[in-house]
C-alpha cells in the first residue's frame, strides 16, 4: 500500500479487516516493523479519537510519533500554483510538504472541508497537494470529502458483530445545528459496497450525496421503512450536498430513538462520535447494550494499525 488517503486504496477489504481483528489479539506483533521509523501527523483541524488512536497504532508498531496542529504552531499554507503570496499564507504547500518529507517515514494529515466551495473541497486540495509534494506515504486523518480510517473501523466493527452473513445496513441522517461534511457518510456508503451488505441510506429529500459515491445504492427517504429488519444502523449528520454546505433541516424526527430501533432486527447502533446526544441519538439508544460506538471507537486504532503496517511493507 503506497498512500491510504481513500476506501479505494483497499485492495482485499477482507484481508485487511481479519489482519485488524488478528492484531487486537497480538497489538505489539509487528513492532519490529516500525522501528527507527517516524510518523508526522499534521492536523488542520481537530481531533480526539483520530489523533490518540493513530498515535496509538504507530507506537504498537514501534514507530517515533511527532505531532503538529498546523493552525496553531505552523505557518499558514498556500496550496495554489502560481499563486502570489501577499496575503496571510507565509509557506507554500510545494516546499512544506517536501520538508515535512525530510523528518517523516509517513505523513499523515487530517484537513476537514470549508463547505464554502464545493469544487474546492471535492478537488481535495490539501491531501492531493501532499501526495504531489511529498516524498514519503500519505495516510489520511480525514479530508474534504472522506474518512478511510473510519470507515475501515466501522467495517471491523461490523464483522466483530455480525450475526448474518449477509446483514442489512442502514446508514441514517440524523438532524444537527450546524453544517457538517459529508466525508463519514462518503466513505461508509463507499466501505459498504465493497462488502457483502444490503446497505440503505436514508436521509429527508434535499440531503442525498454525490451520485458518484452513492451510485446504485438503495435510497430509502422513509426512515422508519429503512429500519425494518436492519442488523446494523449508523446514524450520522451531513450538511446538504446540492445546497453545498447548508443545512435545510433540523427535523427532530429524524432523530434515533429507541421506538425506532424496536423496528429492526435487534440492530447494533453505529455513530462515528462526537455525537450530540438527545438530537443525533437519544440517551436511550447510545447508552443501550446495542451500542456499539465504544466498540468502534476503539477500533480505529487496529484500523490504523493495519494500515500502517501495509504501508511500512507488511
Amino acid at each position: 500500500m503506497k498512500n491510504y488517503t481513500r476506501v479505494a486504496d483497499i485492495t482485499n477489504l477482507n484481508e485487511l479487516v481479519q489482519s485488524a481483528i488478528e492484531l487486537k489479539k497480538e497489538p505489539y506483533a509487528l513492532q519490529a516493523l516500525g522501528k527507527n521509523k517516524t510518523l508526522v501527523m499534521l492536523f488542520f483541524n481537530p481531533s480526539l479519537r483520530t489523533r490518540l488512536s493513530t498515535e496509538k497504532a504507530a507506537l504498537h508498531l514501534g514507530m517515533h510519533v511527532i505531532t503538529m496542529n498546523i493552525s496553531s504552531d505552523g505557518w499558514i499554507l498556500e496550496f495554489e500554483d502560481g499563486s502570489i503570496m501577499e496575503n496571510t499564507a507565509a509557506e507554500h504547500v510545494k516546499e512544506a510538504a517536501q520538508v515535512v518529507s525530510q523528518y517523516a517515514d509517513v505523513i499523515a494529515v487530517r484537513a476537514f472541508a470549508q463547505l464554502k466551495n464545493q469544487q474546492d473541497d471535492y478537488e481535495e486540495k490539501v491531501i492531493k497537494a501532499f501526495i504531489k509534494y511529498a516524498s514519503v506515504p500519505i495516510l489520511s486523518l480525514e479530508s474534504a470529502t472522506g474518512h478511510p480510517l473510519q470507515a475501515l473501523a466501522d467495517a471491523i466493527t461490523i464483522k466483530e458483530h455480525l450475526s448474518s452473513p449477509k446483514p442489512k445496513v442502514v446508514l441514517t441522517w440524523a438532524p444537527h445545528p450546524k453544517a457538517l461534511p459529508q466525508a463519514v457518510a462518503n466513505s461508509f456508503v463507499e466501505m459498504m459496497q465493497k462488502m457483502d451488505v444490503e446497505l440503505v441510506i436514508t436521509h429527508p429529500k434535499g440531503y442525498e450525496l454525490s451520485p458518484d459515491i452513492v451510485k446504485e445504492s438503495r435510497v430509502e427517504y422513509d426512515q422508519d421503512k429503512a429500519f425494518e429488519q436492519a442488523d446494523f444502523v449508523y446514524a450520522k449528520n451531513w450538511s446538504a450536498f446540492e445546497s453545498y454546505g447548508k443545512v435545510l433541516s433540523v427535523d427532530r424526527n429524524w432523530t434515533v430513538t429507541a421506538a425506532k430501533m424496536e423496528k429492526t432486527n435487534s440492530a447494533k447502533f453505529m455513530h462515528c462520535l462526537p455525537v450530540r446526544r438527545n438530537v443525533v441519538v437519544e440517551d436511550a439508544v447510545l447508552d443501550s447494550d446495542y451500542s456499539v460506538v465504544i466498540d468502534q471507537a476503539n477500533n480505529r486504532t487496529y484500523a490504523a494499525q493495519v494500515v500502517l503496517s501495509k504501508i511500512l511493507g507488511a
